[in-house]
């Protein structure tokens, strides 16, 4: 399998400059946008095929994000593509300087299955956006969305500029053996080790967005009932099946009780008591993964939940209690409908309990004590964090969105997709009517003089 002559077509069109013309990105960004508004029923259904998700669903935490990228994008595209001027040493006066922010060239976009239509085409934006051609790899367990997105595409976009290669890990080492010119992969930690193995053999650069164990901290203080309606929302959109999905909670014991139960009253308002039966709950994305979450249903104490059905792949949403710091689900990322609460007596220790953790992609506290939160951001790593909420950290274009450590590097959305997909391009440019003997050979001054003068030349 050789993907040579797909990364050459699209090198030899990024070559002719086309893609540098803001108008064109502009067209092309509104050709998405109007693509999706189109394939809005075939995508949705195809959300729906793979991972039983609702319509209102789809398109709230995919096809309207997307969306709203796109407008962002469109409407801000002049002021992040202009020059930004610099400063420049009085040495090599009078001289201009500045950044300008060009396109890498083609990019490699890989799409995880969990959300399959925005996690995939949402780096295509910011792509589209800074200049670059793109080939998109979906993922192959979501296959009735991998061919909605595939003809979508082919529809919209000259294979020259937008392509898709469609298959399993297969097509992907393909992919990657050849030298793209950015790689964005969202995924789990250990496949992004691989692709960050592979970019290193052409020193491409890389976005990669990971995931980890999001943990939250619930204060004595926090608005409980609040809270654990938050959580809910969370935690079992998308069965989930989310990166930045709450994966263990650590509750005051003071308000553990209240706490719980508050999380069991939410389940039952959003889901209903058989959680099957709601048109708005999910299922797993497959057997494989169905398995590996049941086996953690034997991790602690199932004090709400705990149903489950392989023909469907249901796996109801579920409240663990008396679960072991070393149990396996407090061990690997659960990434599925099963939400461990430990309890803590004080805030130093639920912070020792995160340190040492492998850092996760978002962080949530809740909490009414500004000072409590300050000490909780303070004192943890994470990519994001949320106070008071979860998961609301990455809707939108405001704030960037990315991990660190093992939840990944490199952030998007907004104008951090923009700048994730260019490269910052120094420029000086200066005059030819002055040239001063003074940095030339032979020296003209001592050692102790020239100490002197770079003070002043190159000082601020």
């Amino acid at each position: 399998m050789n993907f040579a002559d797909t990364v050459l077509c699209q090198r030899t069109f990024f070559e002719t400059g086309a893609t540098r013309a803001l108008e064109f990105r502009r067209s092309q960004l509104q050709k998405l946008s109007t693509a999706l508004e189109r394939h809005e029923s075939s995508l949705l259904a195809a959300l729906q095929a793979d991972l039983r998700k609702s319509p209102f669903e789809g398109y709230a935490t995919e096809l309207g994000l997307l969306q709203a990228e796109i407008r962002h994008a469109l409407k801000n595209l002049s002021r992040w593509a202009a020059p930004v001027r610099c400063r420049t040493p009085w040495f090599v006066a009078p001289a201009r300087g500045w950044v300008q922010l060009e396109p890498f060239g083609v990019a490699l976009i890989l799409g995880p299955w969990n959300y399959p239509v925005q996690l995939l085409l949402a780096p295509l934006v910011s792509a589209i956006a800074a200049g670059n051609c793109a080939v998109l790899k979906p993922s192959e367990l979501a296959p009735r969305t991998a061919e909605a997105i595939t003809a979508l595409v082919r529809e919209t976009f000259a294979e020259k500029f937008i392509t898709v290669a469609n298959g399993g890990a297969d097509v992907a080492e393909a992919l990657l053996r050849e030298q793209f010119d950015k790689i964005f992969f969202t995924g789990s930690t250990r496949v992004g080790r691989a692709v960050m193995a592979a970019a290193a053999q052409h020193l491409t650069p890389v976005t990669l967005e990971l995931g980890g164990k999001c943990p939250v901290i619930v204060c004595a203080d926090a608005a409980v009932e609040q809270a654990a309606r938050r959580i809910v929302w969370g935690k079992f959109m998308n069965a989930g099946q989310t990166c930045v999905a709450p994966d263990f909670v650590l509750v005051q014991r003071d308000v553990q009780d209240a706490f719980v139960a508050a999380l069991k009253k939410n389940v039952l308002e959003f889901y209903g008591a058989d959680a099957s039966q709601s048109t708005d709950y999910g299922r797993i994305v497959n057997k494989r993964h169905f398995e590996r979450l049941v086996n953690y249903l034997r991790d602690g104490k199932i004090v709400h939940g705990g149903e489950y059905d392989v023909k469907d792949l249901f796996l109801a949403p579920t409240i663990l209690t008396e679960v072991l710091p070393e149990s396996p689900v407090m061990q690997e990322e659960i990434f599925g409908p099963i939400l461990p609460v430990l309890t803590f007596d004080q805030l130093d220790d639920a912070l020792a309990r995160l340190r040492g953790r492998p850092t996760p992609l978002a962080l949530y506290i809740f909490t009414r004590n500004r000072a409590m939160e300050a000490r909780v951001l303070q004192e943890t790593r994470s990519g994001g964090a949320c106070v008071n909420d979860v998961v609301s950290h990455m809707v939108g274009t405001g704030l960037p969105f990315g991990g660190l450590g093992e939840s990944g590097m490199g952030a998007y959305h907004g104008r951090a997709g923009f700048d994730a997909c260019s490269h910052q391009r120094s420029v000086l440019r200066r005059a030819t009517w002055l040239d001063t003997p003074f940095r030339y050979l032979p020296p003209k001054i001592s050692l102790a003089g020239l100490k002197r003068a770079l003070r002043v030349l190159l000082g601020d």
